[in-house]
């Protein structure tokens, strides 16, 4: 892995416009499960599949299933940024990463401190009521019991994408702008599986693109410097210097 560790440290000294588009394998080296590996949420056994529980027509009709199953898998308040996450926060505060584009909902690159954060998929962290709009942090959907009710009675619903939604307009008008306009573009941790986000990078027309992930994606091919290792191991090895 030497000579791709210094191929990718030559590209990042050589931009001071990156942008980094992530998924699952960011956040897996802290302890958080992916969904589609050996181990992930789609290979583990409940009485529905995790693909039609995170979905908008499941919610609405079987809330108390929806959060016995998302409270019990996605709300993980143990979770920590890893290398990757505080590698990335480095780069920008060197004013070389210009966005973090993640398809994550955990919120570990805001705890490293990363401040441009484009979240495809929305936040564990934010959750509203569906009938007065009040907000609700993490703590008060991890220790609800239950369908977490609003004081005004109103059903609380988590600020995250779920299957059946549109992914918000804004975000992605935001993230199409840094990935045109990004000179180098890093896709790490992710199988380019999920769209419409995976498709976002179609508009990169910049001088580098990186692909980090351990199992291939259908980008493989077109990537100037492929690292199929993990993404926090790879970033570990990385010197940030100042522009």
């Amino acid at each position: 892995m030497a000579n791709e560790i210094e191929r990718l440290q030559e590209i990042i000294d050589s931009s001071d416009n990156i942008v980094f588009f992530g998924g699952a394998g960011v956040s897996t080296e802290s302890g958080i499960p992916d969904f589609r590996s050996q181990d992930g949420l789609y290979n583990q056994k409940y009485d529905f599949p995790p693909e039609t529980i995170l979905s908008h027509t499941f919610f609405m009709r079987n809330p108390e299933e929806f959060y016995r199953f998302y409270q019990d898998k996605m709300l993980c308040d143990t979770a920590k940024p890893n290398a990757a996450h505080q590698k990335l926060q480095e780069l920008e505060a060197a004013g070389k990463l210009k966005a973090v584009i993640t398809q994550n909902i955990d919120n570990l690159h805001q705890m490293a401190g990363s401040k441009k954060v484009l979240e495809l998929h929305g936040s564990v962290h934010r959750n509203y009521c569906m009938k007065c709009g009040k907000f609700y942090g993490f703590a008060h959907m991890k220790n609800a019991k239950g369908v977490p009710r609003c004081e005004c009675g109103g059903m609380i619903k988590p600020d995250v994408v779920l299957y059946e939604e549109g992914l918000d307009n804004e975000v992605i008008n935001e993230s199409v702008r840094a990935i045109a306009s990004a000179d180098v573009l890093i896709i790490g941790g992710t199988s380019l599986a999920v769209y419409p986000a995976a498709s976002l990078i179609d508009y990169f027309r910049g001088e580098h693109l990186v692909v980090i992930n351990k199992s291939p994606t259908p980008r493989d091919r077109y990537a100037d410097l492929l690292i199929q290792e993990p993404i926090g191991k790879v970033f570990s090895n990385i010197v940030v210097k100042g522009v």
